[in-house]
């Protein structure tokens, strides 16, 4: 099982920004999947999640703002940020979970990748 993000990069506030997280070794439209992300200095945070089922969960603080999505054909998870705030700056990391997943647990999740760096600037 390998995870591996990309897209990470500098943005201006406001703008937007797409990640991508390409799944191996697993059908990741099986899975629970999710996007977590730390800021400097503080803890890994769960930010969005989509199940098998398709039903998308997502932190209060991204809610209209991110959208998580599958191409399950590629076996590719993204995450479409928009409205990128400062405070959304950090390492963001795909995560994946063949059982029960939670956002609010990073133990639920036995699968990650190394992530990939967001900066958004004013």
């Amino acid at each position: 099982v390998q995870l591996l993000e990309f897209g990470g990069g500098s943005v201006q506030t406001g703008g937007p920004r797409r990640l991508a997280c390409l799944a191996s070794g697993f059908n990741a439209s099986t899975y629970c999947m999710a996007w977590f992300r730390q800021a400097p200095g503080k803890e890994r945070e769960g930010v969005a999640r989509i199940v098998r089922e398709g039903r998308t969960v997502y932190a209060d603080s991204v809610k209209g703002r991110f959208t998580i999505s599958r191409d399950n054909a590629k076996n590719i998870v993204y995450l479409q940020m928009d409205n990128l705030k400062p405070e959304d700056t950090g390492m963001y990391y795909c995560a994946g979970s063949g059982a029960y997943c939670s956002l609010s647990y990073l133990s639920t999740f036995p699968y990650w990748g190394q992530g990939t760096r967001v900066t958004v600037s004013t």
